[in-house]
């Protein structure tokens, strides 16, 4: 994520750069890959009844993340482009009837699928929890309601992979859609930019060009399609602690980088650059281990950590060559995933 744990609770909000409303006929929006069922132990029935939503949540790696100087307000100033990849967490949403009085509540079960480590956070301190609940506040909305929620997780935590934010951005989709409040209305764009620095990106997905504090929209660039693997060790780095250890040592990215990273219009055309990488490793040395055999392997074509860590993602030459990469990364005792870079953000789909 990219100051994501910086964002205060409270902080001022605006509608962005672009409003929602050219969602509402984005042939990308269920242009995605169905990769799992809900894991065991989820009634799916209970969800797929009349009344319910699906959604999928993407994940997104970083091209180019070049953290500035620390501003006045403590902030840091970001320029950083993302891109979406068709690897994505599956959430299902319904409202359920609630005792008079009782107000809004936040049913949440998350299950973690492929050999991911469960959430360690209390469902209460759920992203997508706050994110339901803050939607309310903005609505203005006193219902007596619970709202119920199946996570089905395949993006994994503390890898730089905006997983959270994505759930996040999905979970204001598919309120907006069980509330009956329009795609364009701003409080859901207002909302996502309130919650964390990544997850307004995941209700546009694609590829875009974001600074500020890494909020803002810059510009949209073309998306790209081809096959990359994220390949994750044990462990994580916490985006708070990585921006502590790079006030202590920054290394800026020169100007002549930024101006040819603001200037792109295609995302395979953004210098592969991330200015986290060595604080990342300096915390998690494993990290460099994964750089130095991703970036010799004859398959890949390039590498590179996504936010603050702690996932690399190695570009591909083939999704044959990306199928080998990912299966010689687990080898080693690595979590890996191949996927592919695609149009994908927060949207609903079919229930089935």
């Amino acid at each position: 994520m990219t100051n994501t744990t910086e964002l205060p609770e409270s902080r001022p909000v605006s509608s962005g750069a672009e409003g929602l409303s050219s969602r509402a006929n984005d042939p990308h929006a269920v242009d995605m890959f169905e990769v799992a069922r809900i894991a065991q132990g989820v009634d799916v029935a209970a969800f797929n009844a009349f009344g319910s939503v699906k959604l999928v949540a993407p994940a997104k790696v970083n091209l180019y993340l070049d953290i500035g100087e620390q501003r006045s307000d403590g902030y840091h100033e970001v320029t950083t482009v993302m891109h979406a990849l068709l690897l994505h967490d599956v959430l299902r949403m319904k409202t359920a009837p609630a005792a008079p009085g009782a107000g809004l509540a936040v049913d949440l079960v998350s299950r973690s699928c492929e050999g991911l480590a469960p959430l360690d956070v209390a469902p209460s301190d759920n992203i997508v929890s706050k994110a339901v609940r803050r939607f309310a506040a903005a609505l203005g909305r006193q219902q007596d309601e619970t709202i119920m929620v199946s996570i089905e997780k395949h993006i994994p935590a503390e890898a730089g992979l905006g997983g959270g934010s994505s759930d996040a951005a999905a979970a204001l989709v598919g309120a907006a859609l069980l509330w009956g409040v329009p795609a364009d209305d701003a409080l859901i764009e207002e909302t996502a930019r309130s919650l964390g620095a990544d997850v307004a990106f995941f209700l546009h997905g694609g590829c875009a060009c974001l600074t500020g504090v890494g909020d803002v929209l810059d510009h949209k660039l073309t998306p790209m399609n081809g096959p990359v693997v994220l390949i994750k060790p044990e462990g994580g780095v916490s985006t708070a602690a990585a921006y502590r250890a790079f006030d202590k040592s920054p290394s800026f990215v020169s100007a002549d980088q930024r101006a040819i990273a603001l200037r792109a219009t295609r995302a395979q055309d953004v210098p592969l650059i991330n200015n986290l990488v060595p604080v990342s490793e300096g915390m998690l040395p494993a990290l460099a281990d994964i750089r130095t055999w991703a970036s010799s392997h004859e398959d890949v074509d390039a590498s590179l950590m996504s936010g603050s860590g702690s996932a690399v993602f190695a570009m591909c030459k083939s999704i044959d060559a990306a199928t080998r990469v990912a299966a010689q990364a687990r080898s080693r005792g690595w979590w890996a995933r191949s996927t592919t870079f695609g149009p994908s953000r927060a949207a609903s789909v079919p229930v089935r």
